[in-house]
Order: C-alpha cells, then sequence, then structure tokens
C-alpha cells in the first residue's frame, strides 16, 4: 500500500469511528451542535469555531463597537463646525481660490455662500463648540473626542457608504464589523456577533456595508427587523413545534457535515452554525427586543416613547441590551440627512430625533461601567458644502471636510481633532481620511491594521487596503 492509500485509509478509519461513536453513544449530530458549536469553541469539523473569542495583536483597549451611522451626510456646517466668517459672507460668491479644480455634484461650483442656520456654543468643561439643535450631545462634550478634519474618496451615497464601511468603493469587501468579528470572535453564545438596526429608510449602499464580502458569511452582520420577528422566520410555522424544529434541525446538520466531510467546503461549516444559532435566537431575540423590563427612567432617557414602536431611540437603547449580552459590533444605520432642500427644517428634525438617544446611549454605557471597554461612533458617508443648493436653504455633498465623533475606551475626552478653511470647505489641519479613521479603530480593538489580512485570489486584503496612519493626537 503506497503512501496515498494508507493516508485515505486512515482518514476513512478515522472518519468511521467518529460516526460510531456519535451513533453507538445515542450522541446524535446535532445535539453535539447545541452544547459545543454554539458554545463558540468548535466548528462543524471540530477545529475551533470562527466565532470563538481570540487575542488580537496586542492589549485591546476596548472588546465591543457601537457604530452610529448617520446616512445621508450631516450638515457638519449646522451641527459641529461653527464658521461666523461663512454667516458673514452669506449670499456672496466664494474666492475663485477655494473652487479651483473643484467638480460639484448636482450644483454649480460658483453658487453662493451659505451661512450656517443655527447658533453654536461652548459646551462641557472643554469648551467644545456645538450646535443649539444638539444640547444632549452638548451634555457629553466632555467625554467625545470631536474629528472635524475628516475625509473620503467618493461624493455619492452608496459608494461613499461603501467606502466608509468596508474602506472601498467597490462592491465585495468585507465591512468593518465583519474584520473585527473575524479578529476578535464573539462573545455571545445565543446572539450574532454582529447585528445591524435599521431606522428611517435603508441606506443606499444597502447590504454592502455590513456584509463579510470575501470573509465567511460567519462574519456578515445580521440585520434585525423593527417588527414582527426580528429575523424573518424565526418564528415556527403553524403545525411545527418545538421537537419537530429540533429534529429537523438535526437532520439537516447531519447532511451538511456529511457534506462538509467530503468536500471540505468552509461555507458549509457557515451554514450548520447559521441553522444552529437560528434555533438558539427563537429564544435570545424575542427576549432581547421586549422592552418591557427596562424602567420608565431609562427608557425617558433615550427618548422612547412606545417601546414597541420604531425609532432611532429604540435602536439605540437595543444596541445597549445587545453591547451587554456580549455581541461585539452592533450599527445603527439611520438614513435621513440627504438635505439638498429644506436645510433648515431638515436637520432641526432629524437633531431632535436622535440627538437624545444618541448621547443616552453614551450616558448609559459610562453608567454601566462599560463605556471604557466600548467604542461608540457617530457620523456619515460624507458632509454638506458652505455653497447653497436648492433656492435658498439646501447644501450638495462634499468629501474634503465633515465631521464625526467617538466616544469610549483608549481615547481622549473632550478633544476637537482637526480644523476647516474659514468656509468649512477643506481640512487644513490634522486631516483624517477614512483609512486613516479605520486604522484608529482597529488598533484600538487591538490590531495593527496592516497585519489583519485574509488571503483572497492570491491576495492579502485588509479593510484598510495599502493605506492609513494612526490617528495619534487622539489616543489616550
Amino acid at each position: 500500500m503506497n503512501q496515498l492509500q494508507t493516508t485515505l485509509h486512515e482518514s476513512r478509519s478515522n472518519l468511521l469511528r467518529r460516526r460510531w461513536f456519535l451513533k453507538e453513544c445515542s450522541v446524535g449530530l446535532g445535539t453535539l451542535a447545541a452544547m459545543e458549536l454554539l458554545s463558540g469553541d468548535l466548528s462543524a469539523d471540530g477545529q475551533p469555531g470562527p466565532l470563538v473569542p481570540k487575542e488580537p495583536h496586542f492589549p485591546p483597549k476596548i472588546k465591543r463597537v457601537v457604530y452610529m451611522f448617520q446616512a445621508g451626510a450631516p450638515s457638519q456646517l449646522e451641527l459641529y463646525d461653527p464658521k461666523p466668517e461663512l454667516a458673514k459672507r452669506n449670499g456672496q460668491l466664494p474666492p475663485p481660490d477655494l473652487l479651483k479644480g473643484y467638480r460639484a455634484a448636482f450644483i454649480n461650483p460658483n453658487s453662493a455662500l451659505l451661512g450656517g442656520k443655527f447658533s453654536f456654543a461652548p459646551k462641557g468643561q472643554c469648551g467644545m463648540e456645538l450646535s443649539e439643535v444638539l444640547p444632549q450631545i452638548g451634555s457629553i462634550a466632555d467625554d467625545i473626542v470631536l474629528i472635524r478634519s475628516m475625509q473620503t474618496d467618493a461624493v455619492n451615497h452608496a459608494p461613499a457608504q461603501i467606502m466608509m464601511n468596508t474602506g472601498s468603493q467597490q462592491f465585495g469587501r468585507p465591512s468593518l464589523g465583519s474584520w473585527t468579528l473575524y479578529g476578535l470572535g464573539s462573545e455571545s453564545k445565543d446572539l450574532p456577533g454582529f447585528v445591524v438596526l435599521t431606522s428611517a429608510k435603508g441606506t443606499s449602499g444597502g447590504a454592502s456595508n455590513y456584509g463579510s464580502g470575501f470573509l465567511p458569511t460567519t462574519y456578515a452582520g445580521i440585520p434585525f427587523r423593527s417588527t414582527g420577528d426580528p429575523v424573518l422566520y424565526l418564528s415556527n410555522p403553524k403545525g411545527v413545534d418545538t421537537q419537530a424544529q429540533l429534529e429537523t434541525i438535526d437532520a439537516i446538520s447531519n447532511l451538511n457535515r456529511l457534506s462538509l466531510d467530503q468536500v471540505g467546503d468552509p461555507e458549509i461549516s457557515s451554514r450548520i452554525q447559521s441553522y444552529e444559532l437560528a434555533s438558539k435566537l427563537q429564544t435570545s431575540a424575542p427576549e432581547l427586543m421586549d422592552l418591557s423590563s427596562e424602567s420608565k427612567e431609562t427608557l425617558d432617557l433615550y427618548g422612547v416613547k412606545d417601546p414597541k414602536e420604531a425609532s432611532f431611540a429604540r435602536n439605540c437603547l437595543l444596541a445597549r441590551r445587545l453591547l451587554q449580552r456580549g455581541v461585539r459590533f452592533v450599527q445603527l444605520f439611520h438614513e435621513v440627512w440627504d438635505q439638498h432642500g429644506d436645510l433648515t427644517n431638515g436637520v432641526k428634525n432629524n437633531a431632535g430625533a436622535t440627538d437624545r438617544p444618541s448621547a443616552a446611549l453614551v450616558q448609559d454605557l459610562k453608567r454601566l461601567g462599560m463605556l471604557e471597554d466600548t467604542l461608540v461612533i457617530w457620523g456619515g458617508e460624507f458632509g454638506r458644502t458652505p455653497m447653497v443648493q436648492g433656492g435658498n436653504d439646501g447644501r450638495d455633498h462634499h468629501n474634503r471636510a465633515y465631521s464625526i465623533w467617538m466616544a469610549g475606551g483608549g481615547l481622549k475626552k473632550g478633544l476637537v481633532h482637526g480644523k476647516t478653511d474659514d468656509f468649512g470647505f477643506n481640512a487644513i489641519e490634522n486631516p483624517v481620511h477614512v483609512h486613516d479613521l479605520n486604522a484608529t479603530i482597529l488598533h484600538l480593538l487591538g490590531f495593527d491594521h496592516t497585519r489583519l489580512t485574509f488571503r483572497f485570489q492570491g491576495r492579502d486584503y485588509r479593510l484598510t487596503d495599502v493605506h492609513g496612519n494612526l490617528v495619534q493626537p487622539i489616543l489616550a
């Protein structure tokens, strides 16, 4: 018998012995999955599971992330970046040098300047200047770092959202949440490691904003719905009781494991885990979504008027509950900020819906002692122009300078980083590109962004591609 035949014989013998043990000892494959696979310790082939908690490159500052993605592009000039000179020159044409080589998406670059619509005032002991429409975020000014010099490559919503979330304008790249799960695994036993909550309308970039790209689908974000079953088809259909459902999953697991033994496709392992996780979600998800156990004080803190009504406020509270249950990455999408017209009313209404719950999430995590090892992110895909669009009350897309804020472990507090010119047109101090932001987020999670890679089609890919520098001044 040659070496190849010997190896095949040994593999078949090991396989038969394993199957005999499972059968004769009355331990079904589905039962094993319930006890071991879903604990996150083992995958379908008996190896360490893809979601088992892992050690990063170096000691992390944070263990989890919640990303409040304000899709549609909030106007930094109405919210975070006061410009007195812009207000003084309202209605005038921009200086010619300012627009040299500039191309806008929808407006004539020679449109008149538009001053900010709201007043700003210093907030907190740090004196951070914030808009009058953000009183609650103003109350946590001493806990956040505000970046006023963000930059991105894209100028339209879908590619800019995808770039902000995946580091590329191209479809098919893994999202930040997926890279996080790939690198760290999950601490949750009965919930997905990466959960997505959506309010208002769906995002322009769609599922690419939270997909796993070329990573195994185990690492993709799982959308939870606001009404009905949190996940489609989570409830058993009529005529199917719990025992029948478990037997069905056991049978499917058997078949999938036979296929896994034969072809070794890791996607089969992901499929097995999906079925088993769905079974656990039937208990954990309804409990998660039921806010009846939350006190009136907590509901009022977030501004939740009706615990059963879908809203950004409810999603912020759900995000805290998910983080408490070991979910590694929670992303909230709220696409309402595309104010090409009716800017004043639009920003005021949107701020009214998001200001209180955004601040409440930070306050609640801090109260629970979780903020010190959690990263909270608030921001959109780009900003808005200092020039007017849509008559006299609108702004176009702007990727040269916009604002986001973060709070949590490993970050300085009460800090404003970066500066824009007198019109809010260009970042003139400490510009922060999307790649720099992502490199810094991965650093807080304990990763060297150049070393967190996945080999695909003959090349090692990473979230930051071949770019990205740490934003050192914001690190504690």
